[in-house]
């Protein structure tokens, strides 16, 4: 039971992900894949922290995972089975992608500073006592 409300998850994730990427004047795949190199550079750099580089390891993980011949459920054994976990990962990546990205992007058009409700932009009312 737990494995198919994962793939529902998985699945409205990636359903939510596609809108999002589709929406008029949102960057296309290319752009968002282009962008990658950048974001991996502004996140090893401490420049931004939207996401982690654990993350975008994850997602590069995921990806080499789905074009790799070794597979935790072999097509050629399992015919249309074996390609349900690809098409998980797939799915996941795909939102994961659509997601990071999404915020980069945002990110960089402001000029690299950091969004509106970022903890770094947070305001927080004080009072000073001497």
């Amino acid at each position: 039971m737990a494995a198919r409300t994962n793939r529902i998850g998985v699945l409205r994730t990636f359903t939510s992900a596609v809108r999002t990427a589709r929406r008029p004047g949102s960057a296309g795949l290319l752009t968002r894949v282009r962008s990658l190199p950048r974001l991996a550079r502004a996140v090893g750099n401490g420049e931004y922290h939207g996401t982690s580089m654990g993350s975008l390891v994850a997602l590069a993980a995921a990806v080499a995972y789905v074009v790799s011949p070794v597979d935790l459920l072999p097509e050629g054994v399992l015919s249309v089975f074996g390609l349900g976990d690809d098409t998980l990962v797939l799915a996941w990546a795909a939102a994961h992608l659509v997601t990071v990205t999404e915020d980069f992007l945002g990110w960089e058009r402001s000029g690299g500073r950091a969004a509106p409700g970022d903890p770094a932009t947070v305001t927080v009312p004080s009072h000073v006592v001497r």
